[in-house]
């Protein structure tokens, strides 16, 4: 597991770099570009649900890995756009936690849900997702650098909880599915304990 965990944290931070580096470009739309990355990434709860995307589009395979991502990634750019309107959308911290719990166990207990329904559920949990982040835009920030940030992040978190199913699936049969369940287990805790205040 703590080969999985570097691997993921590593990959991560590589592909952040290049933007990282625009920071000090002087740009002015870099602001956002940068702020809007760094939201997905600076909170456990985003984190979590968005590698839980990955995960579970992994496990069930075919079409769904990438079709469930990118439903999460176009929802949720309608969440955000919500947030920057300044619409209201009721229990977004809520949604989020539970958009943890929910991924979570559903990879924990390997449900084999449709492509559809997997993207019909990671679609509503992202529009709270997109709220917070739409909602938490910084006033100095560009509205569509902003967006194209977070959605970078997202998809990058995404494509982290992918490359995770597929290392966990390279310790075989029987125990990648033990390792991957109690990926989504602890997840899924972890969920419980955001949700309740604990985390």
């Amino acid at each position: 597991m703590k080969s999985v965990f570097k691997s993921g944290v590593l990959a991560l931070a590589a592909a952040a770099l290049p933007v990282a580096a625009y920071a000090h470009t002087g740009v002015g739309e870099t602001a956002g570009l940068v702020h809007g990355f760094s939201h997905p990434v600076s909170g456990l709860d985003h984190i979590l649900a968005m590698v839980m995307v990955g995960v579970l589009a992994f496990q069930l395979g075919g079409r769904a890995m990438w079709a469930v991502p990118a439903t999460f990634v176009l929802v949720m750019a309608f969440g955000g756009a919500l947030g920057m309107a300044g619409i209201t959308v009721p229990f977004v911290e809520t949604g989020i936690a539970l958009s943890v719990i929910v991924l979570g166990a559903v990879v924990a207990l390997n449900m084999r849900a449709s492509t559809a329904a997997a993207m019909a559920v990671v679609g509503l949990f992202a529009v709270f997702h997109g709220h917070a982040h739409g909602a938490e835009m910084p006033e100095n920030a560009g509205g569509a650098a902003y967006a194209a940030g977070f959605m970078f992040a997202t998809a990058l978190l995404h494509a982290v909880g992918l490359g995770v199913g597929f290392l966990i699936a390279r310790f075989g049969e029987r125990r990648g599915v033990f390792v991957m369940r109690t990926t989504g287990g602890l997840a899924a805790i972890a969920g419980v304990g955001l949700l309740t205040g604990l985390i």
